[in-house]
């Protein structure tokens, strides 16, 4: 498949690679390094960062490129740039976009491909960063997709800093028939170096008046120093012909007529009159100009709120003290609970604690250190000259300690933690994307622990951080083959124990481990991107066994499907449930959506509105593991619940412990007031279910009456009709 020649912006994008510098398609210095850490990350053989032309794509850097189709139509960078993630290719012999390209048929050879694109500050795609192989390659992982990322954000800084160096380098307006009533200074001189004509801007600039200019030495306006040079490329420019190939000034010493010197911009042009060359001089005074430079530099390199060095200044530091092979160490710091004082007491509250952290991490800090605000509310220190996890340990722990002291904001006093993770080089890594990758897994460890924890790195970490993404890897595979089961755990009435409803259980049958319990798989399931799919799954599955069983006899069942956070951020929850409950032909009632206080507090108002609409509609919404939590009591007055899950602790419990008692007692008690049902689960012996009947408990579940269950042994447990097989 060929690429698309042009985008919607085609003409803007152009644009953009001429304001970066890179329509004459020379290479970037800048970026050898980012290509070569690729290309040892990854352990590839090629790595580019590749430009995308009008019709054809070059390398504004690269390792291990050989002789390559350089046509737009076959490059895969210019199918990157069309897409907002990393485009990885695993095979591309096995792709249908790039079977038959010539890269892949011709000597090139290529067979992997990874790529993201490049943006300019105006979201413009520029090209793409790739790395590239001739074998394949199917274990491309998240973690490595955003280590590509990772790399593509360096490229991009540097970007950055090489269109603010161009900008200021680039003052040639193009010649235009005149320039006299310009407000840019301008003049004219012929081949013997007299000034012809200038405009008042220019002779302002200089110092003279507007009629002083006509035939005027363009040298005097020069230092006596720079004279010389001038005068010679002058010279040169004549015996060419034109100015096109010589290299020219940008900036010299000018002389005003009063004789002070000071930074004279130049751009000069030329063009051909009556057989000589005639040129044109743009003149800027640079003193000024300097010192805005110097603040668009200041402001690409620093965080505008805190005036810390930013990400892409921290990074470039890490590495240029890693290729010194100078001792580093990198403490990656976030701050605990920052999100919920900051939805508390504002933004503005929110940006004082973000500076006043700032300053205390500045104040540790050596005079060969740096402190960056990497994003939010995370912040990093890079320090040299400790050789001695202990050492860096220290430091953590004093700026853990630092932060935690009161902070006082417009009249407000507040307290926030923080965590910290570290990694020291060379004792942990020699590369600074590692590095600050390691010092990663340490604050994620630290957060693991509690707040206000500090922990090193160890190459265990590594070996978890993969073991994850393996695992995530593996739950990939389990929902597309299909091995997600549901058991189902029945639901009695505690007066006489007849059903009443069952609640769906999900189970992993992994093809090498056997059946898997949830505590085996759930929490990576519930924090990774899977969670939503496999929630719509439980929905459908449970909805379909539950028309099964109510068409077959058990016409009062219900059933209770446990949510996951995930599915209030991702479509419409209302919509789907209702589609599920006209799909199998069920009356909203004999559904219960179970929730936990953590999905409530995480997204308050977006769950209050969806379970608000669902509650209209007679679904039936069930707080599980009721009691556990400190926001039990206020939900209860704000959620539009049906019924309250007394949570298995104070079940088991409320024997032999009067507190336990008290709490399933005082949960009864709410409940009745607030016109609920309740259900106790954990249930275990006829001892705990006859006490919970006394205290007029409705509902029990538990090993007491069943452990959950295949659905054909429920069915066959409860003796569900089946329908009758005849023969065909």
């Amino acid at each position: 498949m060929r690429c698309p020649s042009q985008l919607p912006n085609e003409a803007e994008r152009l644009r953009a690679l001429v304001d970066y510098g890179l329509d004459d398609e020379r290479m970037v210095p800048s970026l050898d390094p980012v290509v070569r850490i690729a290309a040892r990350m990854f352990d590839m053989p090629v790595a580019a960062v590749n430009m995308i032309g009008s019709d054809h794509v070059f390398f504004a850097a690269s390792t291990g490129v050989g002789e390559v189709d350089m046509d737009r139509d076959v490059s895969f960078c210019a199918h990157a740039i069309t897409q907002d993630q990393v485009m990885v290719v695993p095979d591309a012999t096995q792709d249908d976009r790039f079977h038959d390209n010539p890269l892949v048929l011709g000597p090139t050879n290529l067979r992997f491909y990874a790529g993201v694109p490049l943006l300019s500050a105006e979201g413009l795609p520029l090209g793409a960063l790739c790395i590239i192989d001739d074998q394949p390659h199917q274990d491309f992982s998240e973690e490595d997709r955003e280590r590509l990322r990772e790399l593509a954000r360096m490229a991009t800084d540097r970007l950055e800093l090489r269109r603010i160096e161009v900008s200021a380098e680039r003052k040639r307006p193009a010649f235009e028939s005149y320039a006299g009533h310009s407000d840019t200074p301008v003049l004219w001189f012929d081949h013997r170096g007299h000034i012809l004509a200038w405009n008042p801007a220019a002779a302002d600039l200089l110092g003279y008046a507007p009629e002083e200019g006509a035939g005027l030495p363009v040298e005097a306006l020069l230092a006596v120093a720079e004279r010389p040079s001038f005068l010679a490329l002058i010279r040169r420019a004549v015996t060419a012909g034109y100015l096109a190939d010589l290299s020219t000034p940008t900036t010299l010493k000018g002389l005003h007529k009063d004789g002070s010197e000071f930074d004279l911009g130049l751009s000069l042009f030329s063009w051909s009159e009556k057989g000589y060359p005639r040129f044109e001089a743009v003149l800027s005074d640079n003193s000024q100009r300097r010192q805005e430079e110097a603040e668009l530099r200041r402001l690409a390199t620093f965080d505008a709120l805190t005036g810390l060095a930013n990400r892409g200044c921290f990074y470039r530091r890490a590495e240029e003290a890693l290729l010194a092979a100078e001792p580093v160490t990198v403490l990656m710091i976030d701050l605990d609970g920052f999100k919920d004082v900051n939805d508390t007491l504002g933004h503005l509250i929110g940006d004082g604690i973000l500076r006043e952290v700032a300053n205390r991490l500045a104040a540790i800090a050596g005079p060969g250190d740096l402190v960056a605000r990497i994003g939010g509310d995370e912040f990093a220190l890079l320090l040299t000259g400790i050789t001695q996890a202990e050492s860096a340990l220290l430091v953590a722990q004093n700026a853990i300690s630092d932060i935690a002291q009161p902070i006082l904001v417009d009249g407000h006093e507040v307290r926030v933690a923080a965590s910290c993770g570290l990694a020291l080089a060379p004792l942990h890594a020699l590369e600074a994307l590692e590095l600050v990758g390691d010092a990663d897994l340490a604050l994620f460890k630290a957060k693991g622990v509690g707040r206000s924890q500090v922990a090193a790195f160890t190459p265990e970490l590594r070996m978890e951080a993969v073991s994850r993404h393996l695992h995530a890897m593996e739950l990939h595979r389990a929902v597309e083959n299909r091995e997600f089961v549901l058991f189902y755990q029945p639901q009695v009435r505690l007066s006489d124990g007849s059903l009443r409803g069952a609640e769906a259980l999900i189970r992993w049958q992994h093809p090498e481990r056997g059946l898997l319990p949830p505590a085996a798989f759930l929490p990576a399931l519930e924090g990774g991107p899977l969670a939503a799919s496999v929630g719509s799954w439980i929905l459908d599955e449970a909805c379909a066994q539950l028309a099964f069983w109510r068409n077959n006899g058990a016409e009062d069942i219900r059933m209770g499907v446990n949510l996951f956070s995930a599915q209030f951020r991702v479509g419409d929850l209302v919509t789907e449930v209702l589609e599920a409950l006209a799909r199998y032909g069920l009356p909203p009632e004999s559904l219960e959506l179970e929730v936990t206080e953590n999905i409530v507090l995480d997204n308050d108002d977006i769950v209050l509105e969806t379970l608000q609409r669902l509650r209209a509609h007679g679904v039936g919404i069930a707080f599980d593991d009721f009691g556990t939590g400190y926001a039990s009591l206020i939900l209860l007055k704000t959620y539009p619940l049906s019924r309250i899950k007394i949570d298995r602790s104070f079940v088991q419990g409320i024997l032999e412990s009067r507190r336990d008692a008290s709490v399933v007692r005082a949960i009864l008690d709410m409940a009745r007031s607030f016109d609920l049902e309740t259900i106790a689960e954990g249930i275990e012996s006829e001892a705990q279910r006859a006490r919970l009947k006394l205290e007029r408990c409705g509902e029990g579940q538990g090993y007491l009456f069943s452990r959950p269950m295949s659905a054909q042994a429920f069915t066959e447990a409860y003796n569900i009709r089946l329908p009758v097989r005849t023969a065909s």
